[in-house]
C-alpha cells in the first residue's frame, strides 16, 4: 500500500472513530435525561366539590386524556415518527393501581411518573394550573375506571429523537412545566380570569407559553392565536366542536382535538375561552 493510501484509511478511521464516539456520548447523554430519577415537590390536593367530582368523566375527555389514553384510559400507540420516537400512552388504570394520590398528582402537575422518571409527551405543562380540586376530581375519575387491560411498551426513541434531547430540540414534560411558569398566558385582569385558566389547560399545549404558536412535530407549526380574534362566537363554537374553520378550511390537528375533545364544552366555556382570545388579539400590539 503506498504512503497515500496508508495516510487516506488513517484519517478515514480516525474520521469513522470521531462519528462512532460522538453519536456514543449522544446517546449516552439523552439515556441518562430519560432515565433520570427526579425530585417531585409535594402536591397539594384539597377535597372536590360535588361539581367537579360529577364532572370529572367529562374532564377526562376534554382535556384529552382519553384522545391520548383510549377509551377507559387502557393505553394505546398514539406517536409514531420514523427515526425520532414511537410512543405508547400507558395504561393509566394499571398505574393508578399501584401508584398514591401524590404520584398521581405529580404525574399530572409536574409531569414526573410514579418511577421518578421524566414523562415524555404528557401536558403537564398547561394541567400543572389545574386547581387543587380539580386536579382531586381528576384523580377520582381516573380512580373510578375499571382496572385492567395490558401493560403498554415502553418510549422507543430513535436515533435523530436522541440527537433532538442532546439539542434541546425535544424537552421532557418537566422542562415544559418549568418554561410555561417562566412564559405564562397573559393575564388579562379578572373579567377574563375563566377563559385565561381555560385557554392554559387546554390550547397552551399545541399554541406555546403565550399562543404565540410552536412547532408541533417536525415540520408542522400551530398558529398564533391573535387569529381567533377575527372570529365570531358562533364561528368560534362550530369550529371548537367541528373542527371546521370558516370558509371550511382544514385546520389538520385541530380538527382532529376538537371533534374528539373539545367537542365536550359547554357553551359556557367556549363562550369564556373565546372572551379571552378575543381581549388578546385586541391588545396585542
Amino acid at each position: 500500500m503506498s504512503k497515500t493510501l496508508r495516510w487516506t484509511a488513517a484519517v478515514i478511521g480516525i474520521l469513522l472513530s470521531l462519528v462512532l464516539l460522538g453519536a456514543g456520548a449522544v446517546w449516552a447523554l439523552s439515556s441518562h435525561k430519560l432515565n433520570a430519577r427526579l425530585s417531585a415537590r409535594p402536591e397539594q390536593l384539597g377535597t372536590p366539590n360535588t361539581v367537579q367530582l360529577a364532572d370529572g368523566a367529562r374532564q377526562l375527555r376534554v382535556l384529552g386524556c382519553i384522545g391520548c389514553h383510549g377509551e377507559g384510559l387502557r393505553g394505546k400507540k398514539f406517536l409514531d415518527l420514523p427515526g425520532i420516537v414511537k410512543l405508547y400512552a400507558p395504561n393509566v388504570t394499571l398505574v393508578a393501581a399501584r401508584a398514591t394520590e401524590q404520584q398521581l398528582a405529580q404525574g399530572l402537575r409536574q409531569g414526573i411518573g410514579h418511577d421518578g422518571r421524566a414523562l415524555l409527551v404528557m401536558p403537564s405543562e398547561g394541567y400543572q394550573y389545574l386547581t387543587d380540586g380539580e386536579a382531586a376530581a381528576l384523580i377520582a375519575a381516573i380512580r373510578a375506571l375499571p382496572v385492567g387491560g395490558e401493560e403498554q411498551p415502553r418510549a422507543h426513541v430513535g436515533p435523530r429523537g436522541h440527537l433532538g434531547i442532546v439539542l434541546g430540540k425535544f424537552s421532557t414534560a418537566p422542562e415544559l412545566v418549568e418554561r410555561y411558569r417562566v412564559e405564562r398566558v397573559p393575564d388579562l385582569g379578572p373579567t377574563f380570569a375563566k377563559g385565561r385558566h381555560l385557554v392554559e389547560l387546554n390550547c397552551s399545549e399545541c399554541h406555546g407559553p403565550q399562543l404565540k404558536g410552536k412547532e408541533l412535530e417536525p415540520g408542522v407549526m400551530s398558529p398564533d392565536l391573535t387569529i381567533a380574534g377575527a372570529y365570531g362566537i358562533e364561528q368560534f363554537r362550530k369550529m371548537m366542536r367541528t373542527g371546521v374553520a370558516p370558509g371550511g378550511k382544514d385546520i389538520g390537528l385541530m380538527a382532529r382535538v376538537a371533534k374528539r375533545d373539545f367537542s365536550h364544552l359547554t357553551d359556557e366555556e367556549i363562550s369564556d375561552i373565546h372572551a379571552y382570545l378575543v381581549e388578546r388579539a385586541q391588545r396585542m400590539p
